[in-house]
């Protein structure tokens, strides 16, 4: 079974490339698919992912938790933004939440256009999504949310990650495979002293949510694999 892995480094590519057979695994550590995984692993029923912060108004009568997240705050109005620590088993447990956010929504939303099926990838859950996606007999995309369409550290390192756990079972078809595992083998040992490079890693420190940071970057603290069924993100395993 031949199968290969991409990595798309910012959703401003996307559409170059052919993924109508692939598994899309949308990334976007800092923070909402660690925040994502993180809340179905602690037993939310799912989480809504929506395009605009308004589109969160029309779940306000269903009893949904609202989620909205702009340039790393939390909108005026809403529950909580997209910090993992809002997304306890306190807080999360049984409910459906309703998440808007600057980067990761709109990355799920246009791989949801094409994709076979999208699924949620983090450091928090890399272990049980490599092992999956080992099992599956798909072309794997690896998409890096970026920031509002530009490349960033974190997601990349994250695809890199990936890729390095499974080079033995795909192939490489891309030079973005290569560099985003060079990155990740050079920052493996201590990957927040390399965010500190990070731009985006230096506005959440301006917000004083260091400690999201630190969080997002913990390997394997959950076993669930979020997937987009419809419109809502729920478990798959």
């Amino acid at each position: 079974m031949s199968r290969t892995i991409e990595v798309c480094l910012t959703p401003a590519l996307l559409h170059l490339y052919n993924i109508e057979n692939s598994i899309v695994v949308v990334i976007d550590i800092l923070r909402a698919t660690s925040s994502i995984t993180y809340g179905i692993d602690n037993g939310a029923e799912a989480i809504i992912p929506v395009a605009h912060v308004e589109d969160c108004l029309a779940y306000a009568d269903k009893g949904f938790l609202l989620a909205a997240e702009r340039n790393g705050e939390v909108v005026n109005g809403y529950d909580f933004g997209n910090s993992p620590f809002s997304y306890t088993k306190e807080k999360v447990a049984g409910k459906t939440i309703v998440l808007t956010t600057t980067n990761g929504t709109k990355a799920l939303h246009m791989a949801q256009e094409r994709a076979h099926k999208v699924v949620i990838g983090s450091f928090l859950n890399l272990t049980s999504l490599c092992d999956w996606l080992k099992t599956q007999d798909k072309d794997i995309l690896l998409l890096c949310a970026g920031w509002k369409d530009n490349f960033n550290l974190e997601d990349t390192l994250f695809a890199g990650a990936v890729v390095n756990v499974l080079r033995k079972d795909f192939t490489h078809s891309d030079d973005a495979c290569v560099v985003a595992e060079d990155m990740y083998l050079m920052a493996k040992n201590d990957l927040r002293t390399y965010l500190h490079k990070s731009s985006h890693s230096h506005r959440l420190a301006a917000l004083n949510i260091e400690e999201d940071v630190k969080f997002c970057l913990k390997t394997d603290l959950c076993k669930a694999i979020p997937v987009l069924e419809g419109q809502r993100l729920i478990s798959l395993t």
